[in-house]
């Protein structure tokens, strides 16, 4: 998901999509301990997203500021 997207969902949705993100990212990181993983770069696509979420929220909080 790119950013322009992110920005234009909702404090809400932003929230929700950033819990399942770091939920499916944890999820991700146990089976890559345990097994092989059948996408390895499904981890980085989450932890960008993450990052990505993370900023546009910042830069939210910085706006309102």
């Amino acid at each position: 998901m790119k950013a322009s997207e992110l920005r234009q969902m909702s404090g809400e949705q932003l929230a929700e999509m950033l819990k399942a993100t770091e939920e499916n990212f944890f999820r991700l990181q146990m089976q890559a301990r345990m097994e092989r993983l059948d996408v390895p770069s499904e981890l980085k696509k989450n932890r960008r997203l993450i990052a990505r979420i993370l900023t546009v929220q910042r830069q939210r909080e910085l706006v309102a500021s």
